[in-house]
């Protein structure tokens, strides 16, 4: 990766976080968890997906699954530097006279497939790998899942099936952020050792910086990891990332902030009077 792809993706990285702590007023959003993958999500539809605005039913495409789908800030905000949608249209968010809501439409062009109770996109992902797999044709499908979502038994037993299948044309992606709602991760129900667990159900499995664009290259350009294996990406990420006032937060789950506090979050992300501003001045809802 040269200097000037990086810096590109940065950039477009800093205006997805924008877009993101836009939309964290009028009703909120699950801010937190939003910036923590918001680097996976511009990477995957800037460097890796086989998608584009005009491909969007492509036969050949790459399908990209948000089992997440608390985390579509991130998603909207890609799609709208990528030229999916107008920009204007992130002012309809939580709107009824738009489908930019709290979770993945397909109305949205570049959504795949809708999403709400957490635990079953990888199926899904399952499902369209396998259907590929058996129509003979050069889609990949990717999942991105929540570290909390793990907790889901829905999703082992899918790990379970796509072992089984030798679904190398899988990729599944943990945003392992280390927060589930508003408790750790580790104090809740313990997930680690994550790379143990999956590779004991089968699967090829790599651990990366969730935030460094040379470690998403170096792992997403060996895909698949193994034949006939379905890969896993453990991606290490913070929760707020970008935002040092509510980075790691419990409390910054779900937001709603005022017009105020989003000029403040917004100068904060840019690193104006970043030394001044802190998580007492945002208030706790």
């Amino acid at each position: 990766m040269t200097d000037t792809e990086r810096l590109d993706l940065q950039q477009r990285a800093l205006r997805v976080r924008e877009h993101i702590i836009r939309m964290a007023t009028d009703g909120g959003c699950f801010i937190g968890a939003s910036l923590s993958c918001t680097d996976l999500i511009v990477y995957l539809y800037s460097e890796v997906l086989r998608i584009a605005p005009d491909r969007t039913t492509d036969e050949d495409r790459d399908f990209f699954f948000l089992s997440k789908g608390h985390d579509v800030p991130s998603v909207y905000g890609t799609l709208v530097e990528l030229g999916f949608m107008d920009k204007a249209r992130l002012g309809n968010h939580l709107k009824t006279n738009d489908s930019l809501y709290w979770h993945p439409n397909t109305s949205i062009p570049g959504i795949e497939f809708h999403s709400g109770s957490l635990g079953h996109l990888l199926s899904v992902g399952i499902g369209v790998a396998l259907d590929s797999r058996l129509r003979k044709s050069k889609n990949r499908v990717f999942v991105v899942l929540g570290d909390g979502e793990l907790n889901e038994g829905s999703i082992w037993e899918g790990c379970l099936v796509a072992g089984a299948h030798r679904l190398d044309n899988l990729v599944a992606i943990v945003d392992r952020n280390a927060f589930q709602a508003n408790m750790r991760t580790e104090d809740l129900i313990p997930l680690e050792p994550l790379e143990a667990k999956f590779a004991a159900f089968g699967w090829a499995v790599r651990r990366i910086d969730g935030h460094s664009f040379e470690s998403m290259e170096s792992a997403l350009s060996e895909v698949p990891f193994e034949k006939g294996k379905p890969n896993m990406i453990i991606a290490d990420t913070v929760r707020g990332k970008g935002l040092p006032s509510i980075e790691e937060r419990a409390d910054r789950w779900f937001v709603n902030f005022t017009a105020d506090e989003v000029d403040m979050l917004l100068d904060e992300l840019h690193g104006i009077n970043q030394a001044t501003l802190t998580s007492e001045q945002l208030y706790v809802r």
